[in-house]
């Protein structure tokens, strides 16, 4: 064993918490454990279970353990490997951009929307391109909203349009000049080679193209976006996983107030 792996090995008896060199928890304070799972394009026998260990130590995990091995076909196999791993962060070193508002419930927001605006703010919202996913949208736009956090469509100040899915940007656009939209809401499920990146930019662009990108409030979201992306892509803020209609909202009218938007 080497010395650094002896040393890391030592660290994790210490059970006293320290941000600075923060580890997993599993069973004790600082003993690294982890579970991560993945699929190999093997059959599902002693030999593949060999191969996920062996993956499992490449990946730096002390003493890797699969703890599940399950065929998805005779060439597939899905495994779940259970291991220590001996890295920390430093949490106090790690900053985040985040949407920075105080979350108002729907009847707070309805409030600020009749003293600050004056009149019900138009949203609308899809899962564009060639996105078939609705889960995220409706979450956020459907009047029974998502665990307990109603949807836009149920606030009174609010005029909720959900799209649905695979709306091609062109026809956003269109849908949000017709309807003479404030707030534009992206979702994006489908990540795979990035083109929920290509999608995004391509409506940015399209927005600029028709003079229309600095008249409406911008917002994404989905599994792989967070705030820093969206801005990146020119986006005004941009909500991950755990976020509800309660936060975009929020932002929304805080921000239509803040641009001084009629």
């Amino acid at each position: 064993m080497s010395a650094g792996l002896y040393s890391s090995k030592k660290q994790s008896g210490d059970k006293n918490l320290d941000l600075k060199n923060l580890r997993p928890y599993g069973d004790t304070m600082n003993d690294g454990k982890v579970q991560l799972s993945f699929t190999l394009p093997v059959k599902d026998d002693e030999q593949g279970v060999e191969a996920a260990k062996e993956l499992g130590k490449k990946m730096g995990l002390l003493e890797p353990l699969v703890a599940w091995h399950e065929a998805l076909d005779k060439e597939f196999t899905f495994y779940v490997v259970y291991g220590s791993v001996v890295h920390g962060v430093n949490y106090e070193d790690i900053h985040v951009d985040i949407v920075d508002v105080e979350t108002m419930t729907m009847e707070e927001t309805d409030a600020y929307i009749k003293e600050k605006i004056g009149r019900p703010i138009v949203i609308i919202g899809a899962s564009t391109g060639t996105d078939a996913h609705t889960v995220g949208i409706d979450a956020i736009m459907n009047m029974k909203g998502y665990a307990g956090h109603f949807g836009l469509e149920r606030y009174a100040m609010i005029d909720a349009y959900n799209l649905g899915s695979q709306v091609e940007n062109e026809e956003f656009i269109r849908q949000a000049v017709e309807k003479k939209a404030d707030v534009l809401l992206v979702s994006q499920t489908v990540t795979q080679k990035d083109v929920h990146i290509q999608n995004m930019t391509q409506l940015v662009e399209l927005l600029e193209a028709e003079g229309l990108r600095d008249k409406i409030i911008l917002i994404a979201g989905g599994p792989r976006v967070n705030n820093e992306l969206a801005k990146e892509l020119g986006y005004d803020a941009g909500f991950g996983p755990g976020k509800f209609a309660d936060d975009v909202a929020t932002y929304a009218v805080e921000e239509f107030v803040a641009r001084g938007m009629k």
